[in-house]
């Protein structure tokens, strides 16, 4: 007997039939049905509010997250969870970045699509990484410039929207007013400050506006360090061989910029983070401008050096380098107005003077002199050894001249505040980077959260390693010789011997075996092979390697002994392979210190240098290892080899002072890293004493490439052995 065919109310039953559009797939059931629908649908104000102060928590401002999630709530599902991901990712860097990204989401889908939004909020967390909260907050509310850029359109800032923000900023520079007012270019009569109406020659409309805050710094700086001359300079002299004749426009170009290179130097010295703009937005050097930088990029030059520089510089006939920042300068113009200027503020001053002393009950009569300023604000002078306020419109006038006329005074002009901010000694010795050494290299560094790289944030500096000991290396090779011998002896098997060919077409002997082949191909009726005879070649190795050893404090004590004495072992044994190798130690403190310490490089003979330097090799800071690789990689990837290895000797995971790199950030960097080199042709390889090591390097490495010892003291007799088996 045959059953019929449920009928449709009962296929519908148990699930058996779906109209077009129902749910897809048989194993569905009415509960997977309403997950799917609840995962597709939008968000709720409510539900978006809750899920934003999960992740808004932090955010300085303490605004209610209201007003976003309803903002939210008219994106789609996808839309809103890209949002809600982003601001999740962006809290983890600064909470207020976040809170700008959900507040400004909805109009940034206006203009972008999904790749748009993401690219758009990474630049705003680069803008963060490179120049600090209120560039990230430009970049992320500019969404128009921001589009137009990735449109192919030149991103323009416009004066009229950074005006009453950068008069502020110029006010609390000078410490008197001064003028700002469009021009057709960038320049100043020293009393006010002409910007040209929009700038689009960067690369984002942020940037752009960052260039008008330079140059308005640029041109401050001119009357504040001098440009216009003082008392024992006299600008227009000094620049009439120029001027009014065919050189004159060539002669104000380069003028203006080895003034650039003057003041931005003079603005480093007092106001470090404004230097690190300037610098931004300038770039590299031109290579014009480099043979002048000694005499130039110092605190201490001044408009006599730029005056002498200027006629070789004009005798070269070369062009005046272009700078990004580039102002121009009218020496006549601002003469004219300095000079009524400074009429105007001696007769201020004289003023201020005379009504003093008859308060004073002194005489009404008063010198030409300037009083001195000696205060701790300016706010009164010295008048005959008793000091008498100054009326706040006087002291603005004597302060002025005090600038236009000469040097200023260290007591007359102090920043707001204890003092300029001074950098401090930090436990564990070494320099810090807010030294006046620059970065040997910048990397970028990997953030998993992101899905990014953090573009030149780690700043990388590699030195020498001091000598050590020089005894040191005598003392290991007497202590160990048997072992030393005992290492070498395994390595020599490994060096390259003869070994013969056969089956070729010509050669010095007869293969036998491919005769007595060939023989039966004949006898088979088949063609037999040419390629009858034995040819002798020998083995050429063709390998590099690069050994990473951990410096950072951890390795204190036993560790160090171990690794030094490793390197002195390994070292002896490797020489007698003729491999290319050299040694470099890792350490540092923050992103702004990660430091390489060169041991022995690739071209160095194995001497007395290197050997001091291995003496020296001791405990440092912490260990940030995903900027090491990437520097280690790129100096092993210059080698010709076919075979390149990276080798690391550590102690631990990797870790750094504060709390964003230890842990799972570090963890995957280096892994990153890890990857990069393998991408480039590199084999990484690590060699670590931390009993924990098996829970991260398998992730770090792979499963194959590391091992854990139990002992330190098996660390010399183990990475011989190891690197032996990677060699051959």
């Amino acid at each position: 007997m045959t059953s019929s065919p449920p009928s449709f109310s009962a296929r519908c039953l148990f699930g058996q039939f779906r109209p077009e559009g129902s749910y897809s797939s048989p194993t569905d059931n009415p509960e997977d049905l309403r997950r799917k629908a609840g995962a597709n649908r939008r968000l709720f104000g409510d539900e978006l509010e809750t899920r934003l102060d999960e992740v808004l928590f932090a955010s300085h401002s303490h605004r209610s997250a209201t007003k976003l999630a309803l903002g939210l709530e008219a994106l789609n599902r996808s839309q809103q969870e890209r949002v809600l991901h982003w601001a999740a990712v962006a809290a983890g860097t600064y909470a207020e970045i976040g809170y700008q990204i959900a507040t400004f989401a909805p109009r940034a889908f206006m203009l972008l699509d999904d790749g748009g939004f993401d690219a758009w909020v990474l630049a705003g967390l680069d803008a963060y990484d490179r120049h600090g909260g209120r560039a990230a907050m430009d970049l992320l509310r500019d969404i128009e410039g921001f589009s137009a850029g990735r449109n192919g359109a030149r991103p323009v800032a416009k004066f009229t929207d950074i005006e009453a923000r950068l008069g502020r900023f110029i006010q609390g520079l000078a410490g008197r007013p001064l003028n700002l007012a469009v021009g057709t270019c960038a320049w100043t009569d020293s009393e006010t400050i002409f910007l040209p109406p929009e700038q689009d020659s960067l690369f984002d409309a942020a940037a752009n506006r960052r260039l008008y805050k330079v140059q308005a710094a640029i041109l401050w700086a001119q009357s504040r360090f001098g440009s216009f001359g003082s008392a024992s300079v006299d600008l227009e002299t000094s620049l009439a061989p120029w001027l009014g004749k065919a050189e004159e426009e060539r002669a104000l170009i380069w003028f203006a910029a080895l003034e650039s290179v003057r003041l931005e130097a003079c603005i480093a010295f007092e106001l470090s983070g404004l230097a690190t703009e300037i610098a931004a937005v300038r770039g590299a050097w031109p290579d014009s401008l480099l043979p002048l930088l000694p005499r130039l990029f110092r605190p201490q030059a001044t408009l006599s050096d730029t005056l002498e520089l200027l006629p070789l510089c004009l005798l070269g006939g070369e062009d005046a380098p272009r700078l990004a920042h580039a102002v121009r300068f009218d020496p006549a113009a601002a003469q004219r107005i300095r000079a009524a200027r400074i009429l105007r503020d001696m007769k201020t001053v004289q003023r201020a003077i005379s009504a003093l002393k008859g308060s004073s009950g002194r005489s009404g009569e008063h010198d030409e002199s300037l009083p001195s300023l000696a205060t701790d604000a300016g706010a009164y002078l010295s008048l005959e050894g008793e000091a008498l306020v100054l009326p706040p419109e006087a002291r603005a006038a004597a302060q002025s001249l005090v600038q236009d006329l000469g040097e200023v005074p260290p007591e007359c002009l102090v920043p707001a505040g204890p003092g300029p901010w001074q950098p401090t000694e930090r436990e564990g010795g070494g320099e810090d980077f807010a030294s006046d050494r620059q970065a040997d290299y910048r990397y970028d560094e990997w953030d998993y959260r992101r899905r990014a790289y953090r573009k030149g944030w780690c700043h990388l500096f590699e030195t020498e390693v001091e000598p050590g000991d020089r005894a040191y290396v005598a003392a290991v090779r007497q202590r160990h010789s048997a072992l030393i011998k005992q290492i070498r002896r395994r390595f020599e098997m490994l060096r390259g011997e003869n070994r013969m060919l056969g089956r070729q077409p010509e050669g010095e002997e007869v293969d036998l075996d491919a005769v007595v082949d060939a023989i039966a191909d004949r006898r088979g009726g088949l063609e037999p092979t040419a390629r009858l005879f034995c040819r002798r070649v020998r083995n050429q190795r063709s390998l590099a390697a690069m050994f990473m050893v951990d410096m950072s404090g951890s390795t204190k004590g036993w560790v160090n002994e171990a690794e030094r004495e490793a390197l002195v072992m390994l070292s002896e044994a490797i020489e007698s392979l003729g491999d290319a190798y050299a040694i470099y130690g890792f350490s540092g403190w923050t992103r702004t210190r990660s430091d390489i310490y060169r041991i022995k490089r690739f071209d160095e003979a194995y001497d007395e240098a290197v050997k001091a330097r291995i003496a020296a090799v001791e405990a440092k800071d912490y260990t940030r290892m995903g900027v090491a690789i990437r520097h280690l990689t790129a100096l092993l990837l210059r080698q010709p080899a076919r075979h390149r290895l990276l080798i690391t000797l550590s102690d631990g995971r990797p870790d750094d002072f504060g709390d964003e790199y230890r842990g799972h950030y570090g963890i995957e960097d280096t892994r990153r890293a890890l990857q990069e080199a393998r991408e480039q042709g590199v084999r990484s390889y690590c060699i670590t004493i931390d009993s924990h090591g098996a829970d991260y390097l398998a992730h770090m490495y792979g499963a194959a490439r590391f091992t854990v010892l139990d002992d330190v003291r098996k660390l010399p007799l183990k990475i011989a052995d190891i690197y032996r088996r990677l060699a051959s």
